[in-house]
Parts: C-alpha cells; sequence; structure tokens
C-alpha cells in the first residue's frame, strides 16, 4: 500500500472510530435470534453507498471475525472488503480494517470486490477470506475472479495472496466453504456461479459448479451442475448429506429473465461422489424464494436449516426459517428476524452444537443495505 492510501487509511479509520460504541446498539424486532446488535452503520462510512453481504467467523471461543462489503458509490455490486472483530462473543466490535481495498494498485490496474466467504480451517491458526475481484473500470461484479487473503492474528490485519486457478471463467460466490474428508484427506469445496449474461448474451453463461482444493491455495472444479430448462440456478449453500460422500446444495432461483418462479421456491441438487457430479436441480416445494440468497445449512446434531426472505420478489423484508431433521420432513416458517425494515444474506456460524452466531445486512423500512446486523441463534424445532 502505497503512503498515501496508508494515510488515507489511517485517517479514515481513526475517524469511526470515534463512534465505535455508538453503533453496536440493541433493535426492537421479532424472531427467535437474541443479542442483536448493530456492528456498523453506513454513516460510519461516509465514503460507502452501502454494507452489505456480511460473513461471520470464529477464530477462538469468544473472538469472533465480521467480514463485509463497504460499497463503492456509482457501482451496482462494487465494494471494499472490511473485517472487524469482537473478543467478547459479539457483545462489542473493535475498529475496521481493510482487507481489499479498491485504492490500491496492481501495476496500473485497480480492482472492486464483492462477497467476501470467511473459513477457518480446523486445527489451523489462519484465517481465510475469499472475494471476488473485478477490474473497476467493470459496471458491476459479474466478471469476477477468485481473490484471497489471510490473517494469522485473528482478522486484525490481512495478508493478500495470489491463488492458482484451474477454472478460469468469472464467478460470482456466496456459499460457505463445506470441508470433507476424502482418502484420509482434507477437501474443501466452494459453490460458486457463472453469470456473464448480464453484461451481453453473446457468449455469456448462466452455470452453477463447486470448486475443489486440498490447499485453499489451488483450486480447479468439482463438478457442474445440470442446467434446468427455464430456470436461473445460483448461488447455492452446501451441507453434508446422510452417507459418506453424499452433499445436498440448495440454491436461490430465478427465471431466465430474473424473475421470481411461480410459485417462487428454491431448487437443490445432490451430489454421492464427494461434489463430483450433480443431480439435474429439482424444486424444493416446502421452501420459499424468490430471487433472494438464502442460508442452508446442517448443524452438528444433524438439523438442516434454511434462512429466507419472505415476501414478492426483492422486497427482503422479514427472514424467516425451517428445520427439518435428516429424515423428517420441514417444520413450520418461525421467524428469525423481523424489524419492519429491510434484511438479506443471512450468515452463520456454529460455535457449539446448535448454538450459531450470525449476520446479515439490514437497512430502513425504505431503503436496504445501511448496516451490519448480528445476533445470536439456537434453532427451535417442532415449537
Amino acid at each position: 500500500m502505497s503512503f498515501s492510501n496508508k494515510l488515507f487509511a489511517f485517517i479514515f479509520f481513526t475517524f469511526l472510530s470515534l463512534s465505535v460504541f455508538c453503533q453496536q446498539k440493541q433493535l426492537d424486532f421479532n424472531g427467535d435470534v437474541t443479542d442483536v446488535r448493530v456492528v456498523r452503520s453506513v454513516e460510519q462510512h461516509p465514503d460507502a453507498s452501502t454494507l452489505a453481504i456480511p460473513h461471520i467467523a470464529e477464530w477462538k471461543p469468544k473472538h469472533l471475525v465480521i467480514a463485509y462489503e463497504a460499497g463503492i458509490p456509482g457501482k451496482l455490486d462494487m465494494a471494499d472488503i472490511i473485517s472487524i472483530v469482537s473478543t467478547n462473543d459479539g457483545d462489542t466490535w473493535g475498529n475496521p480494517v481493510y482487507i481489499f481495498n479498491h485504492r490500491e494498485k496492481y501495476g496500473m490496474q485497480q480492482y472492486a470486490y464483492a462477497n467476501p466467504i470467511l473459513f477457518k480451517p480446523p486445527g489451523q491458526n489462519i484465517l481465510w477470506c475469499f472475494a471476488m475481484r473485478n477490474p473497476l473500470s467493470q459496471p458491476n461484479s459479474e466478471e469476477s475472479f477468485l481473490v484471497g487473503a489471510y490473517s494469522g492474528d485473528g482478522g486484525r490485519s490481512w495478508n493478500q495472496v495470489e491463488l492458482t486457478m484451474h477454472y478460469t471463467g468469472s464467478l460470482v460466490l456466496t456459499g460457505n466453504i463445506q470441508r470433507i474428508v476424502e482418502n484420509g484427506e482434507p477437501v474443501y469445496l466452494l459453490p460458486a456461479h457463472r453469470n456473464s449474461l448480464d453484461n451481453g448474451p453473446v457468449g455469456g453463461a448462466r452455470v452453477h459448479f463447486v470448486l475443489r482444493s486440498k490447499s485453499l491455495l489451488d483450486w480447479d472444479v468439482a463438478g457442474y451442475v445440470p442446467n434446468p430448462e427455464k430456470v436461473w440456478v445460483h448461488e447455492g449453500h452446501i451441507a453434508l448429506g446422510k452417507q459418506d460422500g453424499e452433499l445436498i446444495m440448495v440454491m436461490r432461483t430465478a427465471d431466465n429473465t430474473n424473475k421470481a418462479l411461480t410459485p417462487p421456491r428454491a431448487w437443490s441438487t445432490l451430489s454421492v461422489d464427494n461434489g463430483r457430479n450433480w443431480s439435474i436441480p429439482k424444486e424444493e416445494p416446502e421452501l420459499y424464494n424468490s430471487v433472494s440468497e438464502a442460508g442452508f445449512g446442517r448443524s452438528s446434531d444433524g438439523l438442516f436449516y434454511y434462512i429466507y426472505n419472505d415476501g414478492p420478489a426483492w422486497s427482503r423484508m422479514a427472514l424467516r426459517y425451517k428445520v427439518k431433521s435428516l429424515d423428517g420432513q420441514w417444520s413450520n416458517e418461525r421467524t428469525f428476524f423481523d424489524a419492519n425494515i429491510h434484511n438479506s444474506y443471512p450468515s452463520l456460524i456454529e460455535i457449539s452444537p446448535n448454538d450459531f452466531r450470525a449476520v446479515w445486512d439490514s437497512g430502513s423500512k425504505e431503503k436496504g443495505r445501511q448496516k451490519i446486523c448480528f445476533g445470536k441463534f439456537r434453532i427451535l424445532f417442532g415449537k
């Protein structure tokens, strides 16, 4: 980073630290999530247009890290990626630091970023952040490539690395990294999709796939998801299935014009060979989805959860959830968080059996993506 950029970052975050305690207030809401805090608000980032798409990880007990987007004015969905740390289980949060800064130059090129994914490999004292890197000259992030950074001090500072990519197309991220064990070795799976149609239909494509790595530095395609007719599946989340090698991925949906399906439902696909081959996607009749990313995963005690926005396409107000056991049916809908304001992109980390920490982006009744919210969550099943 150049001296001028370092000086800007120092002044910028020193200004923000003056109000570090003011933003961590509680909200009035309905729902099963507890201990809700506003971690950051857009007013604390005077050069940002939005705060969006947070992701959370646990460094060690009570030490939590959130990465989120600070949107670049004039860009649709391009941002800086910033991290913030709590050492008291989310009660208060420290000062933010850059993971990826669009003001930094790489030779003559500048980049913007989107959609951070945090991951701490079990047994390692390294925290990873993966994101999308896109030339700053682009109008949106649909022509992005994978970029990575790591932290050895629990998210307080970051070192960028150049990844070895055997997949050469553009990609979009939102799903968690899923760790599996194959032949006694850990393997990491990262869901992604390509959406190059938005920048022109000639030569563009929409396809969902899963990346695979043994090192988190060297990535290749594990397998592609077959394209269902007239349905665009994207922003998938992977969970372990019932048998060894079985993986389930639940995906956001839209039609080919990016409108909600009729009826608006999530679709899923299944792999029985650790992500190399995926079944033809099918509708999940019990899982509502109206062109909005949803959190899907499996708890350590075997419960699947699905956290989603209800309502019409693009409204993204209340967050609801459903739960099911390995051999059961999806539960009735429950409220995760509802404050009559915009909310989207929930991310969860399980810190002990059925004990989760959650983040999502929030806003006002009129406008979304104005703040980052944090809460604690325990699945209430069959109640």
